[in-house]
């Protein structure tokens, strides 16, 4: 017999768990992680994440950045001081990215599952 245990998780409904293997709704699986700008680098400069992150990327400088993708993938608005822009990494791969402002400042996203 499977003994089964329900508990609520981060406000996304009820999951269930099992003694066997650990049932989680789709909505559970999704994380988010912050990618913080100051002193003109990203921080962290290489971040490993699984497929359906989303990374909320912070500028913490005096000054605006972006975030362009070297292969042309995507490409964010350019945000000021304090303000932040989100993006959700789908598919698996290596990317690399650097501010359209200052491109000395460059980073790493790993999407692997």
């Amino acid at each position: 017999m499977t003994r089964l245990k329900w508990c609520r998780l981060r406000g996304t409904g009820i999951v269930m768990l099992a003694m066997a293997g650990l049932f989680v709704s789709a909505a559970a699986q999704a994380e988010e992680v912050t990618v913080t700008i100051d002193n003109f680098t990203y921080k962290p400069e290489v971040l490993t994440i699984k497929p359906g992150t989303t990374v909320t990327f912070v500028n913490h400088d005096d000054i605006p950045h972006s975030i362009v993708d070297n292969g042309g993938k995507f490409r964010s608005k350019v945000f000021d001081t304090d303000e932040s822009v989100r993006m959700t990494f789908d598919a698996a791969g290596n990317l690399t990215y650097f501010c359209g402002l200052h491109p000395h400042m460059t980073g790493r996203i790993v999407v692997a599952p």
